[in-house]
């Protein structure tokens, strides 16, 4: 007996000991089973009997009761042939989990308090909400790929480019791009007839894997990359940049760099099944209910359309004709003279107030950082301790004048001056007085300036940003440390020895064989049921030395760019920021994977740089453009990877899928970033800009750069903002206490399970979240969360499964949608503003902000 043959017979042995153990504790397991996947070839090399017979096999390990003749039976018909006897019906295709990764806890659910859907586990997320099954013969690269996803690359990069230059700021979601993308896509399957060559053009209808291709290459293409604001500031502030062709570079690295740590960590963020990336699962719902073809699939179809239209009909209201639905306070009605009402109930206008009970009506603002119908309610619960905490820190800190806070604005994000500015009139800081003709900080100038001051919001933002980094980091390595460890094992002396073996050497070799493979997945607990899926339907994994390459070239491209271009950054510190940037996407994309919830790094890339490169704010512009958006970058594509895995699309297609979204969008997102600066030079140059750009964006990404260079003058232990500096020291102990106290309390305990609750990286980051922008929502965020991920999810479990995260796609898209429509008919983005008139719920800006609170007179200068 060969050892694969006893390897089979004692997982059938140990999969028929585990099957019958669960069948007397009542808990229902289905197979995950592939559609016509018994007569695809696992790889190349491996024969169809041969992969048949090792399917077979495999699904017996997951299945003691299968058979060979069922396998052509379509996944939703396969699950009768489990009966669930706690629940009293019969399974389907929604109940559908792998190997024994469901949590033990299931079995546990009080049948008369649950529907049978109840969704507790990442298994049950990743299989309920979406469908594990799979067509390996549906095509997911075809002419329409080509076509609508180079057009959307196009549109939504240079959309996203085009509106970092304009006073009114609108995204280009995933969402929205695969509504488009659907749009277009059914059009051309039924526009382009089926005879002839054109057949060719169009030889099927539009399939969901193509439908989430174009979505995924479009997706990799619409930002905006932070490269091209550090280009652009060089050119506006700092005499130019002397090559273009080396800028296009830059920018093109500076994406690609993230690509390559994305596909590089794909094992630990990727294919895990903890690493669900609450964000994918409203995008692949809207997949599968746009291709289902069942009548329950057309019901949840009817539903998102009337979802969709509804909220594209309400968005004109908040966002055009009363933006008082952007925030309904009734403190703010009741009394629309005092500051301290809008300091503190105020939230409708940017930077006014911290909007405590006001009520948001605009869904744009509610789900503008994520939607609430996703967000993890352990992620929700931590958000609202961080709040609180802001609501209590921002108001005690600025009325008590700490820091001299009442000098300045209440919110604002700039310098200030310290001689001048009162609280009656806020004088900026003129950072021009200080700088040398090439643009590094003069010390004697700056001596006799004086160092600039910030808002006390701003500062409290700074400080549990800091805390909240590395509090990050010790809550992964505590609670998390074995999803982290396999991103690092290449570190072990064997696999060090291993790296140089002359297998490995040889990497452009088939380094393990189709049989083994499938076997390591299969056997791996922690494995997405999906990606166990695709492994089984023989889809080629992209080879690491494929990552590694992208990543090696991106790092050699850009540093020779960099000095192309006179960044003043030097090697090492180039060096340096790619190394910061692997480590801060292995715990903070790792944890936006596990909790929905994304950390914004920028600060803390300013202020290393900071420290690094003093009175240098050049060097700190692209420090931070590699450590801060290269991770940024790497999660998005990380994200988009998990979209692909949860669509069964094949990586290999997924890899240039990406890498060509990369290309299209770096390219025009350089090209219009030229265009612009040089057509509108003097208007991005001014403090005002006009109706159609604004310099807003580049010039405070120059002022912190500025600001960072001076950070030893500014944060050091015994400067006026040490506690800046502090908090860093304070976030490593922070984790400690709740981990011990979720250690050595009695398990299942109230203390127990509140300490295991709590998760500092997040409370902190929320602790000074509030110091810029919108924040009416708070209040209608949080009730639409504990609504649905709480007591619908537990109480109603079947309407979760089917309509929830359908439920978000659709209100993203249809507000989405409006917006982009009102942004280039009203509000100014194609030229010329169109107001509503002033009435009631439309007040006069320079009077009443949009809630009705009071305008500061000292912020109209």
């Amino acid at each position: 007996m060969t050892g694969r043959q006893s390897w089979i017979k004692s997982k059938l042995s140990t999969s028929e000991e585990t099957f019958s153990a669960t069948q007397s504790s009542n808990t229902f397991i289905t197979p995950v089973v592939a559609r016509k996947s018994n007569d695809e070839a696992v790889c190349d090399s491996c024969t169809r009997s041969t992969h048949r017979s090792a399917q077979e096999n495999i699904l017996r390990h997951f299945w003691p009761s299968f058979h060979p003749d069922l396998a052509s039976i379509d996944g939703r018909e396969k699950a009768a042939f489990g009966s669930d006897s706690s629940h009293g019906r019969m399974g389907s295709q929604d109940d559908i989990i792998a190997d024994d990764e469901i949590s033990s806890s299931t079995s546990q659910v009080d049948p008369e308090k649950h529907d049978g859907y109840y969704v507790e586990t990442a298994v049950d997320l990743t299989t309920k909400i979406i469908a594990a099954e799979d067509d390996p013969d549906e095509a997911s690269f075809t002419f329409r790929v080509a076509l609508l996803g180079s057009g959307l690359s196009i549109f939504g990069s240079t959309l996203q480019e085009i509106f970092s230059f304009k006073p009114q700021s609108v995204g280009v979601s995933l969402v929205f791009l695969t509504v488009i993308a659907f749009v277009l896509g059914d059009f051309m399957a039924f526009a382009i007839p089926r005879w002839g060559f054109l057949r060719y053009l169009n030889p099927h209808p539009f399939t969901k894997k193509e439908h989430a291709s174009i979505a995924i290459m479009a997706s990799a293409a619409s930002v905006s990359a932070l490269a091209t604001e550090s280009l652009a500031v060089q050119d506006l502030f700092y005499g130019g940049y002397p090559s273009k062709g080396a800028g296009i570079f830059v920018v093109l690295s500076s994406q690609i760099i993230g690509f390559g740590v994305a596909g590089m960590m794909r094992g630990t963020q990727v294919h895990p099944t903890r690493m669900i990336w609450p964000v994918a699962l409203p995008v692949n719902s809207l997949l599968e209910t746009m291709h289902g073809s069942n009548d329950g699939t057309k019901r949840k179809m009817r539903f998102w359309y009337i979802a969709f239209l509804s909220m594209f009909c309400w968005e004109i209201v908040p966002q055009w004709i009363m933006p008082l639905m952007i925030g309904f306070s009734v403190f703010c009605l009741a009394n629309n003279h005092s500051i301290v009402f809008s300091n503190i109930f105020g939230g409708a206008s940017a930077n006014e107030g911290l909007g405590i009970l006001s009520f948001c009506f605009d869904w744009t603002y509610i789900a503008g950082n994520g939607s609430p119908l996703w967000y993890p309610l352990k992620t929700t619960v931590n958000m609202v301790l961080g709040i609180s905490i802001c609501w209590i820190v921002f108001p005690t800190t600025y009325y008590s004048n700490h820091w001299n806070a009442q000098n300045f604005p209440w919110m604002a994000q700039q310098l200030f001056n310290t001689t001048s500015s009162t609280p009656t009139k806020f004088t900026t800081y003129n950072q021009s007085l200080i700088l040398n003709a090439d643009f590094t900080v003069n010390e004697e100038l700056l001596n006799a300036q004086g160092p600039p001051a910030l808002t006390a919001t701003y500062l409290i933002y700074l400080i549990t940003t800091n805390a909240g980094f590395t509090a990050g980091i010790v809550y992964m390595l505590l609670w998390h440390y074995s999803d982290l460890k396999d991103a690092w094992a290449f570190a072990h002396p064997s696999n060090i020895r291993r790296l140089f073996s002359r297998k490995t050497l040889s990497f452009w070799k088939r380094q393990e064989s189709c049989e083994d493979r499938v076997a390591r997945v299969q056997e791996n607990p922690d494995i997405d049921p999906h990606y166990k899926l695709m492994v089984r339907n023989g889809y080629q994994e992209v080879p690491s030395w494929w990552w590694a390459a992208v990543l090696i070239t991106a790092w050699v491209t850009g540093i020779a760019c960099l000095y192309a271009m006179k960044s003043t950054l030097p090697w090492w510190g180039f060096l340096l920021s790619t190394i910061i940037l692997w480590i801060m996407s292995l715990f903070f994309n790792s944890l936006a994977g596990l909790t929905g919830f994304g950390f914004n790094l920028t600060p803390i890339s300013q202020m290393l740089a900071g420290y690094l490169f003093p009175l240098h704010p050049l060097a700190n512009l692209y420090f931070t453009t590699y450590a801060s958006h290269g991770c940024s970058q790497a999660g998005l594509l990380a994200k988009d990877l998990r979209i692909a895995q949860y669509a069964h699309l094949p990586p290999r297609h997924t890899f240039w899928l990406q890498i060509s979204g990369c290309l299209i969008g770096s390219a025009m997102n350089f090209v219009m970033m030229t265009t612009i600066v040089q057509n509108q030079f003097d208007v991005l140059r001014s403090v005002q800009g006009n109706s159609i750009w604004s310099g807003q964006s580049v010039q405070q990404f120059n002022t912190l750069a500025v600001s960072w260079s001076i950070a030893p003058k500014m944060y050091s232990i015994g400067a006026k903002y040490q506690w800046v500096t502090i908090a860093f020291l304070l976030g490593f102990v922070v984790p400690v206490p709740f981990y011990l106290g979720a250690k050595y309390t009695k398990k299942g305990s109230f203390l127990n399970r509140a300490f295991g609750y709590i998760n500092p990286c997040i409370i902190l980051w929320y602790a000074g979240n509030l110091f810029v922008g919108i924040n009416s929502s708070l209040c209608m965020f949080w009730i639409i969360a504990f609504t649905f991920q709480g007591y619908v999810r537990k109480r109603h479990s079947k309407w979760f499964v089917d309509y929830n995260y359908l439920l978000s796609a659709a209100l993203d898209g249809g507000a989405q949608v409006m917006v982009f429509v009102l942004t280039f008919a009203v509000a100014g983005g194609s030229g010329t503003a169109r107001p509503f008139p002033t009435w009631w719920g439309n007040p006069d800006s320079s009077v009443l902000n949009s809630d009705r609170c009071m305008v500061n007179p000292a912020n109209r200068g």
